[in-house]
């Protein structure tokens, strides 16, 4: 008598194979899709923001500060770069507090994986310009934005190659449909990222971030990033409130666009370290932009 159940086994598991195949490259294509999306936001870009952190506490099940917030103002511009426009550059200034009025971060981020993040952060009261070092693996040093829990890493775009993805569940979340979809850093990212891997929300009719939940290398929960105040703005989707809460240091910081003009002329000398250094450069480039707004 024939036995089929090895052949039967082969047929189902070349079949779960597949369907883990087909699983993948669905998740890729939707983080493809966003990931774009974002990259074009990004693209001739100038904001006004207001930046906040303190430490946190819960009560009630609901998190809030338990201290004064130090609240920055900041204006930044973005543009990107590359044939496929995943390399970025954005420079970001400080407006307030007074005391800190000038000090700015240049940041280049590139798609070669090869490549580090390159970032430089100007002190205005000593009026030098200092390389911020990244290093990689256990050496890394993350960069934190002027000070708050989001770091330069959380920023990035275009990284979509570096990782894969896979989608752990569908359904409703915040009233939205979405693909809650797990990346994995490989090889060349892992020795260069804070986190094991991370865990995306993604709405499924706007294809734009919800919810994101990193974890750090020990696979402990690290941070939990929240997208509010979904905005349409020249047919893109943008959060203007986004919340990090840091879990391990027990802080948070909010970042919420009070202003934005997208699709503006962004001079590529803007983006370099003149405009860190060359007040009034700067000024003259910024006024201009301003007039944008919306």
């Amino acid at each position: 008598m024939l036995n089929f159940k090895p052949l039967l086994t082969t047929i189902l598991l070349s079949a779960l194979a597949a369907g883990a195949l087909a699983s993948e490259d669905k998740a890729r294509a939707i983080m493809e899709k966003m990931d774009l999306q974002q990259r074009e936001t990004a693209d001739g870009t100038f904001t006004r923001a207001q930046l906040s952190t303190c430490k946190f506490g819960q009560k009630n099940g609901k998190i809030s500060c338990v201290e004064n917030p130090r609240v920055k103002v900041l204006e930044s511009v973005s543009k990107q770069y590359g044939e496929n426009k995943k390399d970025s550059k954005g420079v970001a200034i400080l407006l307030e507090p007074a005391s800190e009025r000038g000090i700015g971060m240049l940041t280049y981020d590139y798609d070669d994986p090869s490549k580090d993040m390159e970032s430089w952060l100007y002190l205005s009261a000593l009026g030098k310009v200092k390389r911020m070092a990244s290093g990689t693996g256990e050496d890394r040093e993350p960069v934190s934005v002027f000070g708050s829990e989001f770091t330069t890493e959380d920023m990035e775009t275009g990284t979509v190659d570096e990782y894969t993805y896979k989608i752990l569940q569908e359904g409703p979340f915040g009233g939205r449909e979405v693909w809650v979809i797990e990346a994995i850093p490989k090889p060349v990212r892992a020795a260069k990222t804070e986190y094991s891997k991370v865990l995306y929300w993604v709405d499924k009719e706007r294809y734009t971030l919800l919810k994101a939940q990193t974890y750090d290398k020990r696979g402990k929960p690290f941070k939990q990033i929240a997208f509010a105040d979904i905005e349409q703005i020249n047919d893109l989707w943008i959060a203007r409130d986004v919340t990090l809460i840091n879990l391990q240091s027990q802080r948070l910081s909010n970042m919420k666009t009070e202003a934005i003009a997208m699709n503006v002329e962004v001079e590529d000398e803007f983006l370099t370290q003149r405009t860190l250094t060359d007040f009034a450069y700067r000024e003259k480039t910024l006024e201009a932009l301003r007039k944008h707004i919306q």
